[in-house]
């Protein structure tokens, strides 16, 4: 199936739709192609506290071009300060597992809170951004959702056929681009890369070696949805 032809079938089969997203370029490719299919879809994106400006920017791009229903989801206020308090705000330097602490309680609980009424997420998740997501499906049950259906219509792209899509289209493009960042997340947690490096490597590049995700998309058990 084609990208548009299976975001066609998320939103035929399913009522809950949320699209996720980074605002990144495969998330602009995906929103772009469904406002040509449904009108007004969800769209959900994780405001973890430590986000780029430039990331604000293009958000705000993206609410006023596009007629989207923006839902902006952010982390849960006491446990952000429980955490900071315990082992200060940059905790994600100190170890992996501080590391993999911090975007549990700002992007993997936040966003299975906001995922707990709905029947089916989209996101863009590309098969060629890193060896983690090789076997990434097109579509596939989400243990760590509930079990609702998980789409990743851009699953099989390159990222030549991302950006030939959005020059295509003329998609609003996340203004870090132009500085060498390859892969946009949080503002301390990322940097622009060097030619020829893996595309995910300026994300917590102080980590040698292991897997460079944090969380989103690792296979893990399922998680409650008051967690």
């Amino acid at each position: 199936m084609t990208a548009e032809e299976l975001l066609r079938r998320a939103y035929a089969e399913h009522e809950r739709v949320a699209l996720v997203a980074s605002f990144q370029a495969e998330s602009g490719v995906l929103i772009d192609l469904a406002c040509r299919i449904v009108p007004e879809p969800v769209v959900l994106t994780l405001d973890t506290g430590r986000l780029p400006e430039e990331t604000h920017e293009v958000i705000e791009q993206f609410r006023t071009r596009y007629p989207i229903r923006l839902r902006v989801i952010q982390p849960d206020a006491g446990q952000v300060e429980e955490m900071t308090a315990e082992h200060g705000t940059n905790l994600f330097r100190q170890s992996v597992d501080f590391r993999m602490r911090c975007c549990d309680v700002r992007k993997s609980q936040p966003l299975t809170r906001a995922l707990s009424g709905y029947d089916a997420w989209i996101t863009g998740l590309r098969r060629e951004q890193a060896e983690t997501r090789k076997e990434t499906p097109l579509v596939a049950p989400d243990p760590q959702h509930g079990g609702i259906q998980k789409f990743a219509p851009l699953a099989e792209w390159t990222k030549q056929q991302v950006w030939d899509y959005i020059r295509e289209h003329d998609v609003p493009v996340h203004p870090l681009y132009a500085f060498g960042y390859t892969s946009i997340g949080c503002a301390p947690c990322t940097r622009a890369t060097a030619p020829g490096e893996d595309e995910r490597a300026g994300r917590w590049w102080w980590e040698l070696g292991g897997v460079k995700e944090c969380g989103l998309h690792l296979p893990q058990q399922p998680r409650e949805a008051n967690a």
